[in-house]
């Protein structure tokens, strides 16, 4: 395992594609191995027996846990290319922030919409829209979160918009309506191969979800 890069991976998860995202914009050569979840592989309960998450990115045999943290650890150890954050100590408290706001906020509420139903689900899309709608501002008119340059905060965000299909098909509502500009920043974001390559087909985690639903709910 010395002198590779393995990403413990699965493929509807957004926390992965992070990670996936990450690699890609850097131009790292990875292995992804995908994990089931249901018969978690020795490698994975041994790599992160804290959580016993995916993703984990194994780089020259030690392992880094949490998607953020994964994304960090990438632009440091690739760091001659495509920084993710400012230079400056502010912009990288700012972008800090965010991302852990759409891990506090935004991550909660899309589990309601595509993974409950009644109460739960209705407030779920009502905390997903204000979430949305605080993203926006904070975007903007800047072409991505950090400014002219594709970062941090952007790689955050945009895998979920591989589930704005499934939220919109189950919470009945449509995201372009109440947040035009985050789905302009998001289809800009799509045309970066980084991204594009990273994200699956809208309509594979549609089925995916309603299969959740169908066995779960």
């Amino acid at each position: 395992m010395a002198n590779s890069t393995i990403l413990l991976d699965y493929w509807p998860s957004m926390f992965c594609m992070r990670a996936r995202v990450a690699l890609r914009e850097k131009g790292v050569v990875f292995e992804a191995r995908e994990e089931d979840l249901t018969n978690k592989s020795p490698l994975l309960l041994q790599s992160n027996p804290i959580h016993k998450k995916v993703p984990v990115l194994i780089h020259n045999g030690k392992p880094i846990c949490e998607s953020l943290n994964v994304v960090q650890y990438v632009d440091e150890a690739w760091s001659d290319k495509n920084p993710f954050f400012p230079s400056d100590p502010y912009g990288k408290a700012q972008a800090r922030f965010w991302a852990d706001f759409v891990d506090k906020k935004f991550s909660d509420a899309q589990f309601k919409i595509w993974g409950k139903k009644g109460e739960e689900q209705a407030a779920g899309v009502k905390e997903f829209i204000e979430a949305v709608k605080i993203l926006e501002a904070e975007l903007g008119d800047k072409p991505y979160f950090g400014g002219d340059s594709f970062g941090y905060v952007d790689i955050a965000l945009i895998t979920f918009y591989s589930w704005f299909g499934a939220y919109e098909k189950f919470g009945n509502f449509s995201i372009e309506a109440e947040s035009p500009k985050l789905i302009a920043w998001a289809k800009r974001c799509m045309e970066k191969e980084s991204v594009s390559k990273s994200l699956p087909d809208q309509e594979k985690i549609v089925a995916y979800a309603a299969e959740f639903r169908k066995n779960n709910l």
